[in-house]
């Protein structure tokens, strides 16, 4: 078990579309378990695997409250089957684009399918805050970041300040 660094906008990485996971391994059992590890330490409610540079169709999830237990839960090749024409806006935020949040419009309800890390495939239906994060997080796996469901004016604006963050990093400000 251990942390693995989160590639943060600009990162050219961040969209690319991730491939399929062709079966379960070591390696990807490994994967998860450092994915949920870094997205406990960060903290955060969801990561795609893309954020910490692997481009592979991995999510994983926890929209448990502080004070609840953990409820773990880990998508392979996770794909949105139906969504609702009814919408939700939920204040979003990413663990790539740090201390940035904006209201997003997406469906209220989804249906999901994926492989559990049994590889058996699966079906969830949710609603609320599972919804907006497993949408959000696919959205990673397909190069998708939450900005670019913004105007172009709010996402250019938040680009450019990421661009300058990571010149003032290269030049070690």
């Amino acid at each position: 078990m251990s942390t693995r660094e989160i590639i943060i906008l600009p990162d050219h990485r961040l969209k690319l579309v991730s491939a399929p996971v062709p079966e379960i391994s070591r390696d990807v059992r490994k994967l998860v378990e450092d994915m949920f590890d870094t997205m406990y330490e960060a903290p955060g409610i969801g990561l795609a695997a893309i954020q910490i540079a692997v481009p592979t169709r991995v999510v994983t999830v926890d929209i448990s409250r502080e004070n609840e237990p953990r409820n773990p839960l880990a998508f392979i090749n996770p794909r949105i089957t139906w969504a609702s024409e009814e919408m939700s806006c939920y204040q979003e935020g990413c663990l790539s684009i740090p201390e940035y949040y904006e209201e997003v419009e997406r469906p209220a309800r989804v249906r999901v399918s994926y492989r559990d890390l049994d590889f058996v495939e699966r079906e969830i239906e949710c609603d609320g805050l599972l919804a907006t994060c497993i949408q959000h997080e696919i959205d990673h796996l397909n190069g998708v970041l939450f900005i670019d469901h913004l105007s172009k004016l709010k996402r250019d604006r938040v680009t450019k300040k990421f661009i300058k963050q990571a010149r003032h990093r290269e030049q070690g400000h």
